[in-house]
């Protein structure tokens, strides 16, 4: 099925103004929000009476360049940060080994992540590199509000804060672009949102941008379509098919995070549970490894006869989607397609059914279940019943949204590898010669890839001084000299 933009004239005419402006977690109260989000949160519950986007704050050095939602949690989110930077060792040895050189001076990178403690040390080393960031999140739950602050104490021009509403999350987006002044020149993005505002909104910026480095499966389909149809005017790296993100992110990232997320807002036992995991690609045998392992009864709905066979292979029962709806306990999606959950699905789920996705949140159709005849009742923080007139009622978590991140924490360890991808993919396509890359998708070289996981090998230590001379070669490196990338040696 084709990823489909929103609808041009809905998304992008209609400006969010302050009018019917809500934040989505203004509903739920403090003690729900510190006991289930990603992060605890240590605001005042006053705080919520009152929108970051009305505030005027200023961090220690009397800027406003910024909008989060308590810049005094920034003491706290720095400690978050120097948590992370200890399993990621990698991303930090390539920090200090070409922090001398400055292989990023002169990028203005523009990027729409995740906001939490671990894509923080990410954020902070691409401005050691030299680049200038200004940074929004792609997830209205996903952000680790304590961390957004530090970012801004720290000095990058991050917009961003958990429990945004859909307007405030285009508004955080079209401040990270529209400044006067500033004009970025390349992307940083997670499921292809910020590039498609900036190609829509901002056609003459986009035109100007030296590269996209994109990690999402959705997002990356995006930038395919955008090729497809000659309207890609830039050259893109695409993070997510390369191995040390599909093969370590995701894979290990879920398989040990899908358990946490819905342990943390269900509180469900998985031990004879039947479960159907819709696709079976990385996301869905590492999140299939999980469930199978704490004894839960496992089927898969795949499309690709490959992935398909896989899931027989490995043991999996192999089925419609139609075939098992009424008996399954747990839905979970990990396509990156829309509508694979539909309304006709929902309505025939049994009562208590849990239904979560891990990857886009088009993947089950939520906006069906916003009609007069459905009730809408908030348990806890990023959990929903919605129920039926016969008093059916289906569990929802995070709004249809990605799980992991929004309703649990990730592994460290294993988001270091994907950053330290996405730092060297920035350095790649910004330092390239002209005509290197042309107005199209690539792929990461197989050698960097051999690179970014030599880096994360425990026996290797991680640290670039110790880099064999091949090793050295894949970027270019010399042990005793300046850090200059050789592209033409990959």
């Amino acid at each position: 099925q084709q990823i489909q933009f929103a609808d041009d004239m809905q998304e992008f005419t209609k400006f969010p103004t302050k009018t019917g402006r809500r934040s989505l977690s203004r509903s739920i109260s403090q003690s729900s929000t510190d006991s289930y989000s990603s992060a605890a949160s240590y605001t005042d519950s006053s705080d919520d009476e009152v929108s970051p986007r009305d505030k005027q704050q200023t961090n220690s050095k009397g800027s406003s360049n910024f909008c989060v939602k308590n810049i005094k949690q920034a003491e706290f989110g720095r400690r978050e940060i120097e948590i992370a930077e200890q399993d990621m060792s990698a991303l930090i040895s390539l920090r200090k080994r070409a922090q001398g050189e400055k292989p990023l001076a002169g990028a203005k990178i523009v990027g729409c992540t995740h906001i939490t403690a671990q894509t923080a040390v990410l954020i902070e080393t691409l401005c050691a590199l030299g680049a200038q960031c200004r940074w929004s999140a792609c997830n209205i739950y996903s952000t680790q509000n304590e961390v957004a602050a530090a970012l801004a104490e720290a000095g990058v021009a991050v917009f961003a804060w958990k429990g945004e509403s859909e307007d405030d999350f285009w508004w955080c987006i079209d401040r990270c672009v529209n400044m006067d002044g500033w004009q970025a020149n390349m992307i940083l993005d997670d499921g292809g949102d910020l590039t498609h505002w900036v190609y829509k909104k901002y056609p003459n910026v986009f035109k100007k941008i030296r590269g996209i480095v994109e990690e999402s499966v959705t997002g990356v389909h995006r930038l395919y379509q955008l090729s497809k149809a000659g309207k890609l005017c830039v050259p893109a790296m695409n993070v997510n098919d390369s191995v040390t993100k599909q093969k370590f992110d995701n894979l290990y990232c879920c398989r040990e995070s899908i358990l946490d997320g819905l342990k943390r807002t269900t509180d469900v036992m998985f031990g004879g549970k039947q479960v159907v995991v819709c696709g079976y690609g990385e996301v869905g045998k590492g999140c299939c490894a999980a469930l199978k392992a704490l004894g839960a009864i496992v089927y898969i709905t795949e499309i690709d006869p490959i992935c398909a066979l896989q899931a027989c292979m490995d043991g999996f029962r192999v089925v419609k989607l139609s075939e098992v709806i009424r008996q399954v306990d747990v839905v979970i999606t990990c396509t990156g397609n829309k509508n694979v959950v539909t309304r006709e699905h929902l309505d025939r789920m049994k009562n208590s059914c849990i239904v979560c996705m891990g990857h886009s949140n088009t993947e089950i159709d939520v906006t069906s279940l916003r009609t007069p005849e459905l009730t809408w009742e908030r348990v806890r923080s990023q959990v929903d019943h919605v129920i039926w007139p016969d008093g059916k009622r289906v569990v929802l978590l995070a709004e249809g949204r990605l799980l992991n991140l929004s309703c649990s924490t990730v592994p460290t360890f294993v988001l270091s590898i994907t950053a330290t991808t996405q730092a060297l993919a920035l350095i790649e396509l910004y330092n390239a010669p002209e005509g290197r890359y042309k107005q199209d998708v690539y792929l990461l070289p197989k050698k960097m890839d051999e690179y970014v996981a030599s880096l994360h090998l425990p026996s290797f230590d991680a640290h670039l001084t110790e880099l064999t001379d091949d090793q050295a070669k894949y970027l270019g490196l010399n042990k005793n000299g300046p850090f200059k990338p050789n592209y033409y040696s990959y």
